[in-house]
């Protein structure tokens, strides 16, 4: 992080004062897509395309993932039906695919898929160590948005595992030639992103005061809805700019993920206002030292008449001293890149990006000190993301979804 992030020690003391006193909120599925697919309990129906594929799988209490062999392509429908039983050493019964009901002590552990109960049948499609999980529990008929790996998983930490096993069938039907799931392609320019964009982008964010930041090394072309969505989509929390309140509001919210990601990301600047938003991704507990964040703003023209988002990302690996104050800041990872390429494996495992690219301007930033003194390299390329354009005549979104 390159501008002051002097982290308010009063706010997070209080913060962590005031745990004992937060209260459970309710979690069950959410009915927003970006969050999960919903849930399909018709058993009877299946795709109406030819089966290519069934495999049976047995997943054992004693595993938290299982990579499955299977590569899906964008469009295939995976249906998976699961049975069994899993026991808890703290439970008071036998739970089944669906999971447990969560309770209190539920929201200090640290699950894969926090809208689902432990215990619960949850898959992930793509990389594994950035693509997000999401419930079938004990039946799911969903379509890959991507062309990934498919894992199979519980719904519980390594630390907590559970006593029985899970039995899975796994069937792949081909996709749908109507189906709106749209394919993401790597193409060499997108029109409208070019030297003469860039002369009208500032190379560098920068702090209050004018003092030059992070690099600009992303632009997403999209609406404000499109942009949100595939953010959310791919796992992202959206940061409050305040400091204290965000602190506080987590805190009595609820130990949830989000509260501690929502945790102080200081406002910069770039064409004269702070950030429009800013994202975070990361694990709970770990995120006060090291987060994936980003800030965005929506440019103040488009790019081939389309809505333009300027974005600089970084990863915060811990803290180092604000040379300008002596006060305490975000350190970040130097290879700035690796951010660059992060932000690009999350968004794209949504399916809701239609063409990715990459820009090299004229005379790229590729070495530089941050406000607050630390240094970062790059090879100058900036990411750029086109979203896709979800078909009218169907209300549902790229994104996993069911039949």
């Amino acid at each position: 992080m390159t501008s002051p992030q002097r982290l308010s020690f009063r706010a997070i003391s209080l913060f962590f004062l005031m745990l004992p006193m937060t209260t459970p909120r309710a979690y069950s599925q959410s009915s927003d897509a970006a969050a999960t697919p919903a849930t399909s309990t018709a058993k009877s129906s299946s795709p109406s395309t030819k089966k290519i594929l069934s495999k049976d799988f047995t997943l054992e209490g004693g595993k938290v993932w299982t990579d499955t062999g299977i590569t899906l392509e964008p469009g295939q429908h995976v249906v998976v039906t699961a049975e069994g039983k899993l026991r808890y050493a703290d439970a008071k019964s036998d739970n089944g695919p669906d999971g447990l009901t969560r309770s209190f002590k539920d929201l200090i552990r640290i699950l894969p898929f926090n809208d689902a109960g432990r215990g619960a049948v949850i898959g992930k499609i793509g990389d594994p160590d950035i693509a997000q999980p999401f419930l079938l529990g004990a039946h799911k008929d969903i379509v890959s948005p991507i062309a990934g790996k498919l894992s199979l998983g519980i719904n519980q930490s390594t630390s907590d595992t559970g006593d029985g096993s899970y039995k899975l069938k796994v069937e792949i039907y081909a996709a749908d030639t109507n189906s709106a799931v749209g394919i993401m392609r790597q193409v060499s320019a997108i029109p409208g992103i070019d030297n003469d964009l860039f002369a009208k982008i500032p190379r560098r964010i920068s702090d209050k005061e004018g003092n030059p930041g992070d690099m600009v090394n992303f632009l997403v072309l999209g609406d404000e809805e499109a942009m949100k969505k595939v953010f959310t989509t791919a796992g992202w929390v959206k940061v409050d700019a305040n400091v204290e309140a965000s602190i506080l509001e987590g805190a009595i919210a609820s130990l949830s993920k989000e509260s501690y990601l929502t945790m102080p990301m200081s406002p910069l600047y770039l064409f004269g206002r702070p950030q429009d938003y800013g994202w975070a991704h990361a694990e709970p507990i770990k995120v006060v030292a090291s987060r994936n964040h980003l800030r965005i703003w929506k440019a103040p023209f488009t790019a081939n008449g389309q809505t333009l988002w300027v974005g600089a990302a970084t990863h915060d690996i811990g803290f180092e001293r604000d040379q300008r104050n002596n006060g305490l800041t975000h350190k970040i990872d130097p290879d700035i890149d690796l951010e660059r390429d992060y932000v690009e494996k999350t968004l794209c495992s949504t399916g809701l990006v239609s063409e990715v690219t990459h820009f090299l301007p004229h005379s790229p930033l590729q070495e530089a000190k941050t406000a607050t003194g630390g240094s970062f390299h790059s090879n100058g390329q900036v990411l750029v993301l086109k979203l896709a354009v979800p078909a009218s005549s169907s209300s549902s979104s790229a994104s996993l979804h069911t039949k």
